[in-house]
């Protein structure tokens, strides 16, 4: 049997830590920005992990 695919827009968006988390960007982050609130903003930069209940189909897309 050939080996699994992932997903190209899987490997675009998720990156695997050290430990074997996987990191995600945060939503609502790319267009009418003039209405959100600067606290709002300000939160979204940073990354975060994906969580447990995703983790398992996340794992698929990425072949892994």
């Amino acid at each position: 049997m050939p080996k699994m695919k992932s997903k190209s827009s899987a490997k675009k968006r998720f990156t695997l830590t050290g430990t074997g988390k996987i990191k995600r960007k945060k939503a609502f982050k790319s267009h009418l920005l003039t209405r959100k609130e600067t606290k709002q903003k300000r939160n979204l930069r940073y990354s975060t992990t994906v969580d447990k209940t995703n983790k398992k189909s996340v794992k698929n897309m990425l072949a892994i």
